[in-house]
């Protein structure tokens, strides 16, 4: 935390001096072009000293040629009249004119960039030191979007609105304890046939790695155990330290999940206030674009959710019947585990599929585990080819390189959660661009158009009355 404190502190003042730079290159850069170019002040003529004698009588030719003898009078260097420096061809009257246009440009673009960029870690710190509150609210958007179309059905069909509420999302909690429940039961009930076929498979896999390419003998491999064994018992401190801090996870996971559910009620009951309230807390010129901005990102947020839920339904159907009719134990819970991978899109249910590969190959044999990571990747080819477009094609138009970056980034700031809320975070963007920029450019279309018309009445306004017709 001090580091981390003593990072912001740097971040800080790299801020100010960055904004202190900016403001007197800007105060220069105005000076420069309010100062006029052409503003050259004349030259002082000397006073001609008085010459001692009569008066010289003035000439009643009318030849305005000078005489020949008389020097005509050096021309004074002009000056600048602003900064009192001599102006010279070619030259421009001020440093800030010499500079390229395009350089001008990048140099104000750079420290614009710089100062977002330093905003964004400021953001980022933030959520990083608020990460249970940030990934609670999260989540509880998620969970809403889902289960919000029940509520407003009910709703619409005379429930009141804290009956509506208190029932979905009882319901809704009953369904995440009852699949809990079931992936424990599958577990427990099949966990002694499983460790059997572990150490039966242990054994086979033993014998393979005697008898196979590798040609172990089997003192390499009581060697390799032995420093199994060994790094165990030699780093029991460092294992107990991460006791420790698995018990301290367990009770932050613990409190996200009660505060996720505590959040996810009042979303359900309050959303429309608590909408109504964040827009009150924008400028003013700022709430008509948010205003319609939200509604269009909650009904992509909404049919992301469904559409993904969909899916993954999918893909942990297929993925549990193909592990089943291999004779892979355990094919409920990791058809379970799979269905919960598959909310991260294109790699979730990939990774997490990668239990069900390691189970039958130490259960059945690599042949079996190779057929199951056939049938992974046909089930992942048809999530990508069929199922996305198909279901999350018309609601949530990411291109899947976006979603790949996407969830590789949140994963790096995030971890799991971050993977997680990356891909609807981006669709949610996405949608609100995509609804401020049209709006702007309907206002400017309208803008035009009343220009155009009151150009078309003053020309008409202006137009000599047309002359009666004669009898």
């Amino acid at each position: 935390m001090a580091r981390g404190g003593k990072a912001f502190k740097a971040v800080a003042k790299g801020m100010a001096v960055v904004a202190s730079a900016a403001a007197v290159i800007e105060r220069r850069r105005r000076a420069a072009m309010t100062a006029d170019p052409h503003d050259v002040e004349a030259p002082a003529v000397p006073a001609l000293p008085e010459a001692a004698g009569p008066l010289p009588v003035p000439r009643t030719d009318p030849d305005p040629t000078p005489p020949a003898s008389a020097p005509a009078a050096p021309a004074a260097p002009a000056t600048h009249g602003a900064h009192g420096r001599d102006l010279h061809p070619g030259r421009p009257a001020t440093p800030a004119e010499a500079v390229p246009w395009g350089l001008r440009v990048a140099a104000e673009s750079t420290w614009r960039l710089l100062l977002l960029g330093a905003a964004l870690y400021v953001v980022f710190y933030v959520v990083d030191m608020l990460r249970l509150v940030a990934f609670a609210v999260l989540a509880s958007l998620l969970i809403s979007a889902l289960l919000e179309p029940s509520v407003s059905w009910l709703r619409r069909h005379g429930v009141p609105r804290s009956l509506a509420a208190g029932g979905v999302f009882l319901s809704g909690l009953a369904g995440i304890g009852l699949v809990g429940w079931f992936v424990v039961w599958q577990v427990s009930t099949n966990l002694s046939t499983v460790t059997s076929q572990v150490q039966r498979g242990v054994i086979q896999l033993r014998d393979w790695l005697t008898t196979g390419p590798l040609h172990l003998t089997q003192q390499q491999i009581a060697d390799f155990a032995n420093q199994i064994t060994k790094a165990i018992t030699t780093n029991t401190d460092q294992i107990t330290s991460a006791s420790l801090t698995g018990a301290q996870i367990a009770v932050e996971v613990l409190t996200a999940v009660l505060m996720t559910f505590f959040t996810t009620f009042f979303f359900l009951y309050d959303g429309e206030r608590i909408w109504s309230w964040a827009l009150r807390g924008l400028p003013r010129q700022s709430r008509f674009a948010m205003a319609g901005a939200g509604p269009k990102a909650w009904t992509t947020l909404t049919a992301y959710v469904r559409g993904t839920v969909c899916v993954a339904f999918i893909d942990a159907v297929c993925v549990g019947v193909g592990i089943d009719l291999l004779g892979v134990p355990l094919a409920m819970p990791l058809a379970v585990i799979i269905f919960l991978g598959a909310f991260v899109p294109l790699v979730g249910a990939l990774v997490t599929g990668t239990a069900a590969v390691l189970i039958a190959l130490v259960t059945q044999g690599p042949w079996t585990a190779l057929m199951v990571l056939v049938v992974l990747v046909a089930v992942m080819q048809i999530e990508s080819h069929v199922l996305q477009p198909l279901i999350l094609g018309r609601a949530v138009r990411v291109h899947p390189l976006g979603v790949v970056l996407g969830v590789a980034a949140g994963s790096i700031i995030g971890g799991i959660g971050g993977a997680v809320v990356a891909v609807p975070l981006i669709a949610v963007t996405n949608t609100v661009v995509t609804h401020l920029r049209r709006r702007n450019e309907a206002g400017q279309a309208v803008f035009t158009a009343m220009e155009n018309a009151r150009e078309a009445a003053e020309r008409t306004a202006a137009a000599p009355p047309a002359a009666p017709a004669a009898d």
